[in-house]
């Protein structure tokens, strides 16, 4: 299973506004929900970007992007000179993001994956751009929240399946980073079908009903691009985060 089709295909998803003032909007992505229209959104009908734009009554300028099956903050600009602004406050490491994922196993209790990636490419997408870049400087930062042992065989090398809570922060952009960094260390995020453990996504939609991918933006900081006031967002940790972590292997309790 590639794909699992968002509940909204069908009905117009909401983008619920976190922030708004003249210059910028920041609102908390759905799961499912393309940021704007691409060569890969073929039979596509909702973008982050035109339902907010119908939600606000004005144009709005993508600074940056949130994978489809990615939930979380996401912040738009209300004018091109302010979209330039925010670019540059990116550019120049100036703006902080934190994720939260569930991942196989136990992970340690922090760390940081200094592991460098080579530029994933999408076929139609970019198949105009250079196949042999060397691969880019990629830091992710990452901190255990909650771990958890169910007494189910997911896996064929052992009788039950670990799972971790995680915080993780990206110290560069990379395509997939997240993604990419934890499967490197063998703690891929459930439901990821690219890089993820296909046996433990299966576990996930058959027991829990957990359809997504288990990774959300969550905080998001940035000195405003026109009053370089400090700002920070936060969201809500999705509640299928938890949903796991509420089982218990001790018969007993």
């Amino acid at each position: 299973m590639l794909w699992v089709a968002p509940a909204f295909s069908e009905e117009r998803p909401d983008v619920p506004i976190i922030y708004q003032d003249e210059h910028i909007v920041v609102i908390d992505k759905p799961a499912g929900l393309l940021v704007h229209r691409t060569a890969l959104a073929r039979g596509e009908k909702w973008f982050a970007m035109q339902l907010l734009r119908d939600k606000v009554g004005q144009h709005v300028f993508p600074v940056h992007r949130l994978d489809r099956p990615t939930s979380g903050l996401l912040a738009f600009a209300l004018s091109a000179e302010v979209a330039t602004k925010m670019s540059e406050l990116f550019a120049n490491h100036r703006v902080q993001k934190i994720y939260h994922a569930v991942v196989r196993g136990y992970v340690n209790e922090y760390g940081r994956i200094d592991y460098p990636l080579k530029e994933e490419l999408d076929a139609i997408a970019d198949k105009m751009a250079n196949q042999d870049k060397d691969a880019q400087s990629a830091v992710t930062d990452f901190l255990c929240l909650e771990q958890i042992e169910l007494p189910f065989k997911v896996s064929t090398k052992h009788e039950t399946s670990r799972y971790s809570l995680v915080k993780l922060a990206p110290k560069t952009g990379r395509k997939h980073q997240l993604r990419r960094h934890m499967a490197h260390i063998r703690h891929p995020i459930v439901g990821d079908t690219n890089h993820g453990d296909g046996r433990h996504n299966k576990f996930f939609r058959e027991h829990f009903n957990i359809k997504r991918l288990l990774l959300a933006a969550t905080n998001l900081s940035f000195p405003h691009p026109v009053t370089q006031q400090p700002m920070h967002f936060e969201a809500q940790v999705p509640k299928e985060f938890y949903v796991p972590f509420l089982e218990s292997t001790d018969d007993n309790a």
